[in-house]
C-alpha cells in the first residue's frame, strides 16, 4: 500500500500534473511526470492513479488499481524528491499482468527521469 504521504488526491494536483507534466505513452498505460527542476530533501513523491470505466467494470478497474500501486510503491522512492506522478490506465491494462504493468511503468519512468 502506498502511504497517505505518497498518494495524489486533490483533483487540482491532478490536474496540474496532467496538463504541465511530461508524458510517455506505453501500450497498457500513461504516465504524466512533474518532476522539479530543484528536488529538495524533505519533499515527498506522490502518485495519483486514473483507471477509467474504459478499462472494464469495477472489478477489473480496481484489480488493475491495486497491481499499479503495487508496482509503484517500490518505485516511489527512487524518483527525484517532490516529484508527481498520474499514471493512466488504458483499457489493455485489463488483461495484463503485473510483471507486464510493472515493465510498461519502468520504461515510462525511465523515459522521463533522464
Amino acid at each position: 500500500m502506498l502511504p497517505a504521504a505518497g498518494r495524489l488526491t486533490r483533483s487540482q494536483d491532478f490536474g496540474l500534473v496532467v496538463r504541465r507534466g511530461r508524458r510517455a505513452g506505453r501500450p497498457r498505460l500513461v504516465v504524466h511526470a512533474m518532476i522539479p527542476v530543484q528536488p529538495t530533501l524533505d519533499a515527498e513523491s506522490k502518485v495519483g492513479f486514473v483507471v477509467s470505466k474504459a478499462v472494464g467494470n469495477s472489478v477489473v478497474r480496481h484489480r488493475v488499481s491495486r497491481r499499479l500501486r503495487h508496482v509503484l510503491r517500490d518505485r516511489l522512492a527512487s524518483l527525484p524528491s517532490g516529484s508527481s506522478l498520474v499514471v493512466r490506465a488504458l483499457p489493455p491494462a485489463a488483461t495484463a499482468s503485473s510483471a507486464e504493468l510493472a515493465e510498461d511503468v519502468d520504461a515510462a519512468l525511465r523515459r522521463l527521469v533522464r
